[in-house]
């Protein structure tokens, strides 16, 4: 759900109203899960997942997962995981949702200010208190992971249940850790940029190709660049449309679903700006593919350091934003 809500939070992002289509072609598709965060647009990405669920679906018939964490603004406690931001933020997110209760409750990424204690007791709080159903984290390290299972296992709950990470063809350093550890314990893994944010699928190769959304994601998204079209990235890329080719299928159905090939892997999220971009994520889950093609795939990446880039960068696009506004 981060593709709508507000586009002056980024310029590629949908507005609120253009969820409820999208929204309703994965209902029509069998998707019942629906990720977002109060981050996204600032909240206006809950809301537009709240207004384009309502009164379409049956409250039960959804799985909804939302985050906290990320900076609401610029004020201490409107940021982070303490116990105060943890149980603002639940009650402003429900507020948005138009529910009373979220299924899956994920820590956005780590708070070096907060002891994990105190975050994992607040959720806990939520659990009890029916707000939430289940809690994970998402752009945690396997440390981190593994310290919070480890506290949440400690006060006698079942740990956490998920995991959100950043995993494709030309990022696979998950695969040293945080997957094994997610397969071993138990914790469901949920995709984010299965296709490199668009960049696999060869977008900024093509520009003439994209539609006009599909070009101003392209063109305005900084985490994006920051992140994809490093060297050795480009080996991949084409390796890509190179087997898609021969085996007659598009890149990025392709790409999905050697994803999804992984055991460890619960589910992929999927950005889409246009219908197709739904249809094809669905279309993949139909796709086995062979060991050797899977190994082929795989042949041309070089592993490499961590990529953690893209907050900052986006952090002053929208002061950028914010200062043209006024």
């Amino acid at each position: 759900m981060m593709s709508y809500g507000s586009p002056t939070w980024q310029p590629w992002v949908l507005p609120k109203s253009a969820a409820r289509e999208f929204v309703k072609l994965a209902l029509d598709h069998g998707v019942n899960f629906f990720d977002t965060s109060d981050f996204y647009s600032y909240g206006a990405s809950e809301e537009a997942l709240g207004e384009a669920t309502h009164g379409l679906v049956r409250r039960e018939q959804l799985v909804i997962s939302t985050k906290v964490g990320m900076p609401m603004s610029e004020l201490p406690n409107e940021q982070g995981s303490s116990r105060k931001r943890i149980r603002d933020a639940i009650d402003c997110s429900l507020r948005r949702l138009k529910t009373d209760y979220v299924d899956l409750y994920l820590l956005h990424k780590p708070d070096p200010e907060t002891p994990i204690e105190e975050t994992i007791d607040a959720l806990n709080d939520l659990v009890r208190a029916g707000k939430i159903l289940y809690y994970g984290a998402s752009n945690f390290r396997t440390f981190q992971l593994a310290q919070a299972q480890q506290c949440a296992r400690a006060k006698g709950g079942r740990g956490l249940a998920a995991t959100q990470l950043q995993y494709n063809l030309v990022y696979r350093e998950e695969e040293r850790e945080n997957l094994p550890f997610c397969g071993a314990n138990g914790l469901g893994v949920m995709v984010y940029s299965p296709l490199a944010r668009g960049w696999l699928i060869g977008g900024d190769a093509a520009p003439d190709q994209l539609t006009a959304r599909e070009r101003t994601r392209v063109e305005h998204d900084v985490k994006g660049q920051a992140l994809y079209g490093k060297e050795g990235d480009v080996d991949v890329r084409t390796r890509l449309h190179e087997t898609a080719a021969r085996l007659g299928l598009p890149p990025g159905r392709l790409a999905m679903a050697w994803v999804l090939a992984r055991p460890e892997i619960s589910s992929v999220l999927v950005g889409a700006l246009e219908p197709r971009h739904l249809t094809e994520a669905v279309a993949a889950l139909d796709i086995k593919l062979a060991a050797e093609d899977i190994a082929h795939l795989e042949g041309a990446y070089q592993p490499g350091p961590l990529r953690t880039a893209g907050f900052k960068e986006v952090m002053a696009q929208q002061k950028q934003l914010a200062a043209n506004k006024k």
